[in-house]
This record gives structure tokens, C-alpha cells and sequence, in this order.
């Protein structure tokens, strides 16, 4: 009989949560999600401008390394390729996306 008392008495409680409880559950993923932003989104947005505004500069002559590591000097530029030197008298085609960085001289 106790045990029956002890649950009808304790029935009230929980429904008086009211909004904060339903926006408290989710306040930790939103939290979560706000740290992910700042630290890993917003990074990663600013290095690919960078990289694209890198990509829309390159010039004839301007020395280059490819994401596979291969070292060479930009000859020609087309609309989505570069042809690119790699050896006297060797030149390569490879698209503009595969260009890793532009060597400082």
C-alpha cells in the first residue's frame, strides 16, 4: 500500500517539466554541433577558398607540386588542365583540382 501512495504522489512531478526540459534534452547536440562548427567546418571552408583563389592565380611559369608529388612548372593553361613541365622536353596533362600547392621561390 505504501508503494502505491509513494508512485501516485510522485506522478505529478514529471509532468511539470514544462519547455526547458524538451530543449535541455537537446542542448548538449546543439552544444556539440556549435563546437564542430568553430573548429572543424569553418577551418576547412576557409583552406578550400584558399585553395581556389590559389588555383585562379597560377600562371604560365609559375612552379607547382601536384597532390601526388610530382614537382613541375606550369607550360600552358586550359580551361579545367594545366600542362605542366616535369623534365626538359616532358610535359603531362593533369587537371587543376590536382595541383597540391604553388612552390615558393
Amino acid at each position: 500500500m505504501d508503494m502505491a501512495y509513494a508512485m501516485a504522489s510522485n506522478g505529478g512531478a514529471t509532468g511539470s517539466t514544462g519547455a526547458w526540459g524538451s530543449i535541455g534534452a537537446f542542448l548538449p547536440f546543439i552544444l556539440i554541433f556549435v563546437v564542430f562548427y568553430f573548429l572543424i567546418i569553418m577551418p576547412q571552408r576557409k583552406q578550400t577558398q584558399e585553395h581556389k583563389k590559389m588555383l585562379d592565380a597560377l600562371k604560365r611559369g609559375d612552379k607547382i607540386i601536384t597532390n601526388g608529388g610530382i614537382y613541375g612548372r606550369v607550360v600552358d593553361i586550359k580551361e579545367n588542365k594545366l600542362i605542366i613541365e616535369i623534365s626538359k622536353g616532358v610535359e603531362i596533362d593533369i587537371l587543376k583540382g590536382a595541383v597540391a600547392n604553388k612552390v615558393k621561390e
